[in-house]
């Protein structure tokens, strides 16, 4: 009788579903904090250390580096209590950030520290987006991911502007207090969550639990052996390896071909995000719409915005076009969400989120290193062109052998 019910829409499933409304809330929160914390920490190295090679590094170490660590983080996910493992990475990164914050230590010290708080941040991200499934009836899966998605980016928009609201005020160690308080208000809210055990292989022949790694690999494995979830992660992964490098080319593209000034800049850089939040905003009442065509939907308005760019005579029609471009970036984020969430069992559904977005994160630092030796090479609508060229030949193959894929699945 559930099943048969209409799906609801986000409002409604928030304020029915009491499990789904934590979740949401201790996400956005601890993702305000995240946005905080990492202005506070790029002004405090750029002040004490005056080399940008610096910033980079903490760049580097927070977000590249606990990607590298994926089939781990997704098998702690799967093997204990979500709702434990959430709680325990909120509070890890809480207790890191006042240590951060109450002795400011010296670089290498600092970039330790943050790289232990995004491992830990690493391991909360696949708990949480396999926790949701559990929380939430399948028919509600898209409206949740919407939400969640439009919740999290609107809070990342958010951060550095209260960032910048309170750091006259309280400085760099009580923007960075702030951020610790954050970790400590979603973890006391994790804690009204129902438990959330793990499931165990429904398969009788599986055997006993293998150990940690054991389970790293198994989840390894398990992409690659089912051909559904393999060509979305291959498809996810190649079309953000072509198109990630859209934001330095904005850059140059206002600048060196368009003639613009710094605003032109801006205006340039926002247009992806603002498509991002009315994208989700749409997607939150997404009721039976077809994933598949929405994850194809999503590459293709992603990588032909991007060639587009490429022969765009304005301002205001790259504005337009990266616009939409956020629009299919929210429509990739939710229909891959819910098509995983759908399609991998529970006892290794941790996993494959960890590994899908390590490898997206890898897809990301390829996109930077490749797309900016292309950009030196060539010039922002030669980069944009091929960009897209590439992300929308990646549509096609996706488009041409995933419903097959998940129809033999069935």
């Amino acid at each position: 009788m559930a099943d048969a019910a209409p799906a609801s829409g986000a409002v409604a499933l928030l304020a029915s579903n009491s499990g789904f409304r934590r979740l949401s809330v201790a996400r956005v929160v601890s993702f305000v904090g995240d946005s905080l914390s990492l202005v506070a920490l790029m002004l405090h190295v750029a002040q004490t250390t005056g080399q940008a090679l610096a910033v980079a590094a903490l760049l580097l170490v927070g977000d590249f580096a606990p990607a590298l660590l994926a089939p781990i983080s997704g098998a702690i996910s799967d093997r204990f209590d979500r709702r434990r493992v959430m709680i325990i990475s909120e509070l890890v990164q809480a207790a890191l950030l006042i240590a951060i914050a109450l002795t400011l230590p010296p670089l290498p010290l600092l970039l330790a520290l943050v790289g232990v708080r995004a491992v830990a941040g690493q391991i909360f991200q696949p708990a949480s987006r396999a926790a949701i499934p559990a929380l939430v009836p399948a028919k509600d899966l898209p409206a949740a991911n919407s939400t969640l998605g439009f919740g999290t980016n609107g809070a990342e928009a958010l951060g550095p502007l209260v960032a910048a609201a309170l750091l006259p005020f309280v400085g760099i160690q009580g923007v960075l207090l702030v951020d610790a308080a954050s970790f400590l208000l979603s973890a006391a809210l994790l804690t009204r969550l129902p438990a959330l055990p793990p499931s165990l292989d429904p398969d009788p022949g599986a055997g006993p639990r293998p150990s940690l790694l054991g389970q790293a690999r198994e989840g390894l494995g398990y992409i690659w052996a089912h051909r559904p979830v393999r060509i979305i992660a291959l498809g996810f992964c190649v079309v953000v390896a072509a198109n990630g490098i859209d934001d330095v080319a904005l850059l140059v593209l206002a600048t060196d071909t368009l003639h613009a000034g710094d605003s032109a800049v801006g205006l340039l850089l926002g247009a992806v995000g603002i498509g991002l939040l009315a994208g989700y905003l749409l997607l939150t009442r997404a009721r039976n719409r077809s994933m598949t065509v929405l994850l194809s939907a999503g590459f293709a308005i992603s990588s032909v915005g991007n060639l587009l760019t490429g022969i765009a005579w304005a301002v205001a029609a790259a504005f337009t076009v990266q616009l939409l471009r956020g629009i299919g970036l929210a429509a990739m984020d939710v229909a891959s969400n819910t098509l995983l969430q759908r399609l991998v069992p529970d006892h290794i559904l941790g996993r494959v989120f960890a590994n899908l977005y390590g490898a997206i994160g890898v897809a990301a630092a390829i996109s930077y290193i490749g797309g900016g030796l292309l950009l030196d090479a060539t010039d922002a609508p030669t980069t944009f062109i091929i960009a897209g060229a590439t992300g929308t030949l990646a549509t096609v193959a996706v488009v041409l052998t995933l419903p097959r894929a998940l129809g033999r699945g069935r």
